[in-house]
């Protein structure tokens, strides 16, 4: 070879060095670092002190507290109308008038039925008086053997039949007076006046329009009176929260027509029947309607949309932790692998009383998946079987099973749900990555 090449073949075997020992000094690496490898990355935090308030969710409608549905008594069409949708009324005004001649030709009709019967009242009582006379007359002819038997009784049967023609006549009369005061009712019934100060809310007929209605049952719904100054939110609870909500409860309301306002109002009224939904599919659902008084005086009109809050339980300076933070695991000596098909413990985001209740009836006679919270204790996980009371959107207070200041493990879900077992090794996120020792800074 060259002498003038040889400088060159010195430096590609210098390269080649250098690649081979780099090579090694990686698999050195990947090789120490495979214990670490085999550590669960979680996040932690540690128990604290917090207050409580424990909220339940609903969503509804604004509706009037005082809201009247105009409906008629009797039928006929409507000759006037004096109002307009959205029109204030005051008690007593005229809101509608129903075609009026037949009840009237009725009226005329009755006080001459209550004529007729006066007049035969007075007839039969002249014949009673006329038969009583002749009884009389024929009692002195009797007693002086000069009438017989059967032409005394004659006689006196007359006389009765003339006292019950009188009494027939008399309820006749009351007859005839009852249908007069009928008829009387059933023409000012074609005039309609406002039951309350409000404001017309719906209407639904016009003028020249035919309307139904009896006294028995709900005619044709004309119109619909509302005291807007008074609102509610009426909104529907499940079964499983309905038990916490008693009357006089705060609650915060969302109206979807006021973004970025919330209004103060207090439970009213909680429904004692409930309403089924989607009866006899997989999608039925109980809910009882929860009527919540609205504080805050603004233009709120029937039928908008809310979400409300109703604060049914408050705790103060209590243990808690992070809602993410409590699992479920089978208990020491059966199997560690997580429950997840019979998941009872609670998700992300969910609030007590809020997580899917999944035991099956099928494992009754197994172990039982009890509630844990993995405590960190010398970069190990350690399951601490807890006990829960109240929570919010974000935290769980803890009753029994932690202590003030325990760390815990925060996160991530995988961790907690499936990775995450008793004495497993875990490792904590730092600000600069992942680390034994590290730990990550909560913030209120």
């Amino acid at each position: 070879m060259p002498a003038s090449h040889r400088p060159s073949a010195r430096r590609s075997r210098g390269f080649h060095r250098q690649v081979l020992l780099l090579s090694t000094a990686l698999i050195a690496g990947a090789s120490s670092g495979c214990h670490r490898d085999d550590a669960v990355h979680i996040q932690s935090d540690t128990v604290r002190r917090r207050n409580l308030t424990e909220l339940v969710m609903a969503t509804g409608k604004i509706q009037p507290v005082t809201q009247v549905k105009i409906s008629p008594e009797v039928a006929g069409e409507i000759i006037e109308l004096p109002v307009k949708e959205g029109q204030k009324v005051r008690k007593g005004e005229l809101l509608v008038r129903i075609r009026r001649d037949l009840y009237e030709a009725g009226v005329r009709s009755s006080e001459a039925s209550f004529k007729a019967a006066e007049a035969a009242l007075l007839t039969t009582r002249a014949n009673e008086r006329k038969c009583e006379s002749e009884l009389k007359r024929n009692e002195e002819l009797f007693r002086k053997k000069l009438l017989s038997d059967s032409g005394y009784d004659e006689f006196r049967t007359a006389c009765e039949i003339a006292k019950a023609n009188t009494a027939s006549a008399t309820q006749q009369i009351e007859i005839a007076r009852a249908s007069l005061k009928k008829s009387e009712e059933d023409l000012l019934k074609t005039t309609i006046n406002s039951p309350v100060d409000g404001t017309v809310s719906k209407l639904n007929s016009e003028v020249g329009e035919r309307v139904v209605g009896t006294g028995m049952m709900a005619g044709t719904e004309i119109m619909i009176v509302s005291d807007l100054t008074e609102m509610e939110a009426r909104v529907e609870v499940g079964e499983v929260d309905v038990v916490l909500i008693q009357p006089g409860q705060k609650a915060r309301i969302e109206v979807d027509s006021f973004r970025d306002q919330k209004f103060v109002g207090s439970v009213t009224q909680v429904a004692r029947s409930a309403k089924t939904q989607a009866a006899g599919t997989q999608q039925e659902s109980t809910k009882f309607e929860v009527r919540i008084r609205i504080q805050d005086k603004q233009p709120f009109l029937p039928g908008m949309s809310v979400t409300s809050e109703i604060e049914t339980r408050y705790r103060t300076n209590v243990l808690t932790v992070p809602i993410q933070s409590v699992t479920t695991r089978l208990p020491k000596g059966s199997s560690n692998a997580p429950v997840a098909a019979a998941a009872s413990g609670p998700r992300f985001g969910q609030p007590a009383g809020k997580e899917l209740e999944v035991v099956s009836a099928k494992k009754a006679d197994g172990p039982k998946p009890q509630e844990v919270v993995f405590a960190v204790e010398n970069d190990k996980a350690t399951a601490r079987p807890v006990k829960r009371g109240i929570s919010d959107d974000t935290y769980y207070e803890v009753l029994d099973g932690l202590a003030e200041g325990q760390e815990i493990v925060t996160g991530s879900f995988r961790a907690i749900a499936r990775e995450l077992q008793d004495g497993k090794s875990v490792t904590t996120r730092t600000n600069s990555g992942w680390g034994v020792s590290g730990k990550a800074k909560a913030t209120e």
